[in-house]
């Protein structure tokens, strides 16, 4: 089963369960996909799927951080919900460790020799890496890696 196809079976399970949360963030979700396909006039595969996921839970916890400073609790629970909801449709993640080996490989690879090849790192990087690890943790592995 494909991803979207498991997006659209959770999302009439949510309408089965009148669980109306997990429908809005699912429907938001679905939005974003659509929205996508039309604007490009393709058919998204999983990994553009994984993609917009990512940039759907990034925005979300900007808007925690912005609503915690702000003292909405209310709404930074309701962010964190469609964080969760929307993490369900993430690969499993790296660790820091993995990301570390992917990165050093990574370099190794390209010959990457200082802070001048990042920017050939990190686009090697988020092509191998994407939707497997939060891009702010690779950016500083490679950082890390490149001072050596």
């Amino acid at each position: 089963m494909s991803l979207k196809e498991r997006i659209t079976e959770d999302m009439k399970a949510a309408m089965r369960a009148k669980d109306s949360e997990r429908l809005s963030t699912i429907r938001m979700l679905q939005a974003a996909i659509k929205q996508r396909e039309v604007d490009e006039r393709v058919v998204l595969d999983d990994a553009a799927i994984v993609a917009i996921v990512d940039k759907l839970i990034k925005q979300r916890k900007d808007s925690v951080t912005a609503f915690e400073q702000g003292g909405r609790p209310d709404l930074v629970a309701k962010e964190s919900a469609e964080i969760r909801v929307l993490e369900a449709y993430l690969p499993q993640r790296l660790s820091a460790d993995e990301i570390g080996a992917q990165v050093a490989a990574l370099v190794a690879e390209l010959g990457a020799t200082g802070p001048g090849d990042m920017g050939k790192v990190m686009a090697a990087a988020k092509a191998r890496l994407a939707g497997q690890a939060e891009m702010a943790l690779v950016s500083a592995a490679v950082k890390q890696a490149l001072a050596k």
